[in-house]
């Protein structure tokens, strides 16, 4: 896998997604619950951004219908959201947040 360097863990607030794009993936980050995770940054019930949603108990809430996922799994815990979304791995290296949204073949 090939990880990049996507912000400074000092510049995510903790329960405040951060959008990024990566190799032209939207990308929300978020610092929750002493860990952070890196999941699709687009609801796969409607195309809105999840980074414009509400993190609580390591879900992301879609502001637009109210779907939430699994900031681990990417799996949705309410309608009207029936697919999940691509969580991505992440590394932190010092105060870097690295992710990868990529295999290496």
């Amino acid at each position: 896998m090939a990880f990049a360097r996507v912000c400074a863990l000092s510049e995510l607030e903790e329960d405040t997604p951060k959008r990024i794009e990566l190799s032209g993936t939207p990308v929300a980050v978020v610092r929750t619950e002493g860990e952070v995770f890196a999941i699709n940054d687009i609801c796969s019930h409607a195309n809105v951004s999840l980074s414009e949603g509400e993190v609580e108990d390591c879900q992301i809430e879609c502001w637009l219908h109210g779907s939430s996922f699994d900031l681990r799994t990417g799996k949705p815990s309410g309608l009207p959201a029936t697919r999940p979304v691509p969580v991505y791995p992440v590394q932190i290296q010092g105060d870097d947040v690295l992710v990868s949204v990529t295999q290496e073949s």
